[in-house]
Parts: C-alpha cells; structure tokens; sequence
C-alpha cells in the first residue's frame, strides 16, 4: 500500500477497490461484518438545516503526532465547520454521539486509520494531527431521497480525507464526484462493497455524492460509510 501516498500527490486523489483495501487490512470477513454491523447503532443526526431526518451518525477524535505511530482517541467534542466549507450546517458546534469504544478501538478502524495517515503524512511531513471519524447512515423513502451530501460538491476544509463504503442496501444513486477546486469534473464512479475506498488531497480537490433513493419502495434502505479527517494543527 505503500504508493497510495503517491497516488494521491500525484492525483489529489485515490481510490482502492475492496479487494485492495481488505488484503491491506487483512482481517478475517467475520471481524470485518461484526465491525459493520455498528452501524446499525447509529443515532438521528438533529442537526440537518433542511430539517431532513434522513441521517444517523456518531462521532470520535484522535490526534496523531509526528514520529509517533498510530491515534490517540481524545475527549468528546462537538463536530464544527466553517460556513465556507458547508453552507447547509456549517457555523455551529454540532454534537453528535460518541463513536463506541469497541467500534473506535476495532482493528478495521485501526487499520483504516494507518492506512489514511500514511497519505496525511505524505501530504503534510511532520505535521501533527487532529483527526475525525465519522459513522454515517443515510437512509432513504419513496419520494424522500436521502442526501449524502446535502451540501453540495465540497471542501472538508481538512489535509486528507478517506471515505470507506461499509454497506448499500436496497439504494439507486449515490455517485461520488470528485473535481478540480475549479469544480472541473476529475472523476465519478460509486462505492460499493464493503471498504471500496477513495481517499483525497482535501487541499487540492472537492467531493460530492449525488442523493438516494430505494431501489425497491417497499423495502428499507440505506447507505453506510466512515468518514476519517486529517487536519494539520
């Protein structure tokens, strides 16, 4: 996995397929299905300005210092973004539930955190790090899509960010587009399976998922992902 880093300066951004990203982790399928079944355990996200309740999520930080390996999981913090960089939610501490200990501590959580911090280093040498990790569910009805993105194309307004498909069930749409900071098209295409990666130069590049909706109506349906953030501090 060592060129990932490479890829992404290259590029501004990556993506791994599951097949990739699993033998990087190299976790047995049952550790990685206990793991993914946290999402069931999401809470409502009563944040949405849309007045959307179309999101569950949790949320936990770390800090990651420069010659040190791995993440320090910090005290509960509320979540903030700046206006510029969301102009739905964006200009408030927003709270959210902790991420479990057992889901924060898991070795997929922690191999994803390696793996995304070898791309922050890369992009930033010697930097010391606050980190995010971000449990999503975005749930979806028949003639109520569900938004992954409510805020349109974007900047996170961090140094790195990986975003890992943990599940789509029963979902139509839900494309990732990634851009130029001039919004110029770079790529499109659509996590699927479980850990289907794409991991981004936040600096250099923007993202955006299109809305969801059910395939079939008379059955439940959602999108899961993590979220983990990179930011210099």
């Amino acid at each position: 996995m060592s060129k990932l880093p490479d890829r992404v300066r290259k590029d501004g951004f990556a993506r791994l397929r599951p097949e990739e990203a699993q033998d990087a982790l190299g976790l047995p399928a049952s550790w990685l299905a206990e793991w993914a079944r946290s999402w069931n355990r999401l809470e409502t996200d009563g944040f949405m300005a849309d007045g959307g309740r179309y999101r569950r999520r949790r949320l936990a930080n770390f800090t990651a210092l420069p010659g040190l390996p791995g993440h320090r999981r910090g005290l509960h913090r509320p979540h903030f973004q700046a206006e510029v960089h969301n102009k739905l939610n964006g200009g408030l501490d927003r709270w959210f539930a902790p991420v479990e200990d057992d889901v924060a501590c898991h070795a997929a959580t922690q191999g994803l955190l390696t793996l995304g911090r070898e791309v922050a280093d890369a992009l930033r040498p010697g930097a010391r790090f606050f980190v995010e990790m971000h449990q999503f569910r975005v749930e979806a009805a028949p003639g109520t899509p569900g938004l992954p993105t409510p805020e349109g194309v974007h900047h996170d307004g961090v140094d790195c960010v990986l975003i890992a498909m943990i599940a789509r069930a029963n979902l139509r749409g839900g494309e990732t587009v990634v851009t130029d900071a001039e919004r110029q098209e770079l790529a499109r295409f659509t996590l699927e399976g479980l850990l289907d990666l794409a991991v981004m130069d936040d600096r250099r590049v923007m993202h955006g998922v299109s809305p969801v909706e059910p395939e079939d109506p008379s059955r439940p349906s959602c999108r899961d992902v993590l979220v983990l953030t990179w930011k210099a501090c």
